[in-house]
């Protein structure tokens, strides 16, 4: 997945490895290894996650959907965070409200604490679009939300509100991301 800045230029990627993909009746789940990748090539933050897939519904861990920023600001961390997940759910159409997600992190950085809070709220599926990037093309819903979050030092908060968009494939998960702050897209596949 390609990232690109405010100004729609590339600057940096995140590849994903999918791996440990088990079923258990009609739950699915996977392990998503990510790492992220500066402009010029250079690894600059490692992560591990989890995909679910259970009645229809797609799960995907709140930490993959951390922005690039928070992501390298972290990377060398101790990060424990619970298991929360957004939800992908199969029968979406135009015009439905989907669920909020709340994400809360305790990050220890070599001695410095910090809490992180990321609320995911408003997610309205505005529609359908055909994506294509160098990668495929996609039939995917759009789908709208605000994102805030709140990165605590020593009891002071420091709040980042973002609203942005995804474009979100059934079957396959997210395609591309836009904001104020830049986006993403899927633009290769092995």
């Amino acid at each position: 997945m390609t990232i690109y800045n405010k100004k729609g230029k590339p600057d940096g990627k995140q590849v994903y490895t999918v791996s440990n993909v088990s079923k258990n009746g009609g739950n699915t789940t996977a392990t998503v290894n990510t790492e992220m990748f500066s402009e010029k090539g250079k690894s600059i933050a490692k992560g591990l996650s989890e995909i679910a897939c259970s009645g229809g519904v797609m799960m995907v861990d709140m930490k993959m959907k951390l922005p690039q920023m928070q992501q390298e600001q972290f990377s060398k961390a101790d990060v424990k965070a619970d298991k929360i997940y957004i939800e992908y759910p199969a029968n979406m159409k135009a015009g439905d409200k989907l669920k909020d997600a709340t994400l809360d992190m305790t990050i220890d950085n070599s001695g410095m604490k910090q809490n992180v809070n990321m609320v995911t709220s408003d997610r309205t599926v505005a529609g359908k679009e055909t994506v294509t990037t160098s990668a495929g093309t996609w039939d995917c819903f759009k789908i709208t939300y605000k994102s805030k979050i709140t990165i605590k030092t020593m009891g002071i908060g420091m709040p980042f509100n973002i609203e942005g968009t995804e474009w979100f494939a059934p079957g396959f998960g997210i395609v591309k991301t836009d904001s104020k702050h830049g986006g993403t897209a899927i633009t290769a596949i092995k």
